[in-house]
């Protein structure tokens, strides 16, 4: 055998035990970091503006005042709070929508469009998803771009803001199915609009370990 080879076959047998290790202790760890996230991202989320949304503060009349709608929409959204409102279908992820991606981005790194060598040379034995491809299936996921349904019929507008923060804990091999799930975590005012930051995390069929989590935000102008 020769030195690259073997050199490269005890890398990918670290990584495995390493993936192994992961498996067996994330989900604890997971439910663990999970609830307390939990409480800090709602904590975070209304500690600015407590004295903003506190009952009777004349600021916070004024602005639920603007519209009616706007005033419905705000105490629908914040009565839910911190709680999962979204459950989204499974979608598998192929090859094909692997490789159109790739082909947009100008990303055609092997491990995503070379199956043959990722077969032999990749840690996962198949193709993965791009992480940005991940992330950019999130409006799908969420059904947020779905003609015959909207998540704020109320709202005149609803723009795409951007994101807090994006991370991808663990790769999507192609073939797999992956699905969204989501909570209001902040609440934020505008002129006669209102910004809602939602914690949408990507899980992946039959694994205890997430593909992407992001916090996306989007304003609504009424």
């Amino acid at each position: 055998m020769r030195v690259a080879d073997f050199i490269r076959d005890n890398r990918l047998k670290a990584r495995a035990a390493q993936n192994q290790l992961i498996d067996k202790f994330e989900p604890t760890f997971r439910t663990w970091s999970g609830n307390v996230n939990k409480k800090w991202a709602e904590a975070v989320a209304m500690r600015s503006y407590l004295h903003f949304f506190d009952a009777g503060n004349e600021q916070q009349n004024l602005w639920l005042a603007q519209c009616p709608v706007l005033d419905e929409t705000y105490k629908k959204l914040q009565n839910k709070l911190g709680e999962e409102t979204y459950i989204g279908e499974w979608y598998t992820v192929d090859q094909t929508g692997i490789d159109q991606f790739a082909a947009a981005t100008g990303d055609q790194q092997w491990i995503h469009t070379d199956p043959k060598r990722a077969e032999q040379e990749s840690p996962y034995k198949t193709t993965i998803a791009h992480g940005f491809l991940t992330l950019a299936l999130i409006p799908m996921l969420t059904e947020s771009v779905a003609v015959t349904k909207t998540n704020y019929s109320a709202a005149k507008m609803v723009v795409n803001y951007g994101l807090n923060r994006v991370r991808f804990p663990s790769p999507v091999k192609e073939g797999k199915r992956i699905r969204a799930r989501s909570r209001v975590i902040n609440l934020l005012p505008l002129k006669r609009g209102l910004e809602v930051v939602k914690e949408v995390t990507i899980e992946v069929e039959n694994s205890n370990r997430i593909a992407c989590v992001a916090d996306t935000v989007v304003r609504l102008y009424f």
